[in-house]
């Protein structure tokens, strides 16, 4: 679990993990890595330097729904994100364990404007540890 101080960051970074996990598994094959994310935003409790709550536990539940290579956010981060160019695609409604009503959910497609063999300006780690470094 991480936190951010932006929820623009948030997607951001886990936008650019997922790239670093695909330049992983493009290089060892043998040993591939897949994530699933899940993002959600608001006011988390803070007890003992850990976080609980419906915030914590909306991210949670997202993270178990979303597939190996995706980013699953409600519909709160995506709106948080307006006017920033940030990928999101409509995925509907759903329920989920333990939240009241449904959740419409968006997936961040991380890959959309990138090609796998597209080279960036840094390595992938060195990008990665630049958009998480927020809290």
């Amino acid at each position: 679990m991480a936190c951010f101080a932006s929820v623009g960051n948030a997607v951001q970074c886990s936008i650019a993990m997922l790239r670093a996990f695909h330049f992983h598994n493009e290089e060892n094959q043998e040993a591939a890595l897949r994530l699933r994310i899940g993002l959600s935003a608001g006011e988390p409790v803070a007890e003992d330097k850990d976080l609980f709550g419906a915030t914590v536990q909306l991210a949670a539940r997202l993270c178990a729904h979303a597939e190996p290579q995706q980013i699953m956010v409600p519909a709160v981060v995506r709106d948080l994100c307006l006017g920033k160019k940030l990928p999101f695609r409509e995925h509907g409604q759903h329920a989920l364990k333990g939240i009241v009503g449904p959740v419409q959910i968006y997936e961040v497609d991380w890959r959309e404007g990138w090609l796998p063999n597209e080279c960036l300006t840094e390595t992938p780690r060195a990008a990665s540890a630049a958009l998480c470094y927020d809290c």
